[in-house]
C-alpha cells in the first residue's frame, strides 16, 4: 500500500479565490453566499423564464406555483430567502395578502410583484409593502436591473 502526502502551502490572500455576485465587493454576505431567490407564478413558462433570468445572474432560485406552497417554503427554509418575485393572481390567492404575510416574514427581503391587472390602488398599496411593481408583459432585462439595484447594497 502506497501513501501520499500532500502538503499545503501557506495560505497567501493574493492567491485566494473567493466567488463574487456579480458587482459584489467583499465586505458583502452575498459574495460569499449566493443570493437566494424565489419565484411564485402559476403560470408555469413565466415562473420557468423568470427564474432562468434570476440565474443567469448567480442566484439560487426555487419555484412556487401558488401560495399556499410559497408559504411553506418561506417558513420552512433553512436560509432565508433575499429575493421573492411573485405574482399578483394565483390559483388560491387574488390578493395582496401573500406579497403582506412574505413581507412579515421575510422584513429584509427585495420583492417584485408581477401584475397584469395592477389598479393604481394596488399598485400604490404593493409599494406601501415596500415591494416594486411591474406590469406584465416585462422585459426580463428590467426585471434584473431591480432586482441587482436592490440587492447590491444589502448587507
Amino acid at each position: 500500500m502506497r501513501v501520499t502526502t500532500t502538503v499545503a502551502e501557506p495560505f497567501s490572500p493574493e492567491k485566494a479565490v473567493v466567488p463574487l455576485a456579480a458587482g459584489g465587493n467583499l465586505s458583502r454576505a452575498q459574495d460569499f453566499f449566493p443570493v437566494h431567490a424565489l419565484v411564485v407564478d402559476d403560470e408555469p413558462l413565466i415562473r420557468w423564464s423568470v427564474a432562468e433570468s434570476l440565474v443567469g445572474l448567480g442566484f439560487v432560485v426555487e419555484q412556487a406555483p401558488d401560495a399556499a406552497t410559497a408559504l411553506k417554503m418561506v417558513t420552512t427554509a433553512t436560509l432565508p430567502y433575499d429575493v421573492v418575485v411573485l405574482d399578483l393572481r394565483l390559483p388560491d390567492m387574488q390578493d395582496l395578502s401573500l406579497l403582506g404575510t412574505v413581507r412579515q416574514l421575510l422584513p429584509r427581503a427585495v420583492l417584485v410583484l408581477m401584475t397584469a391587472f395592477g389598479t393604481h390602488t394596488i399598485e400604490a398599496d404593493a409599494r406601501a409593502l415596500g415591494a416594486t411593481v411591474l406590469t406584465k408583459p416585462f422585459e426580463l432585462a428590467d426585471l434584473n436591473r431591480i432586482v441587482l439595484e436592490h440587492t447590491s447594497g444589502q448587507d
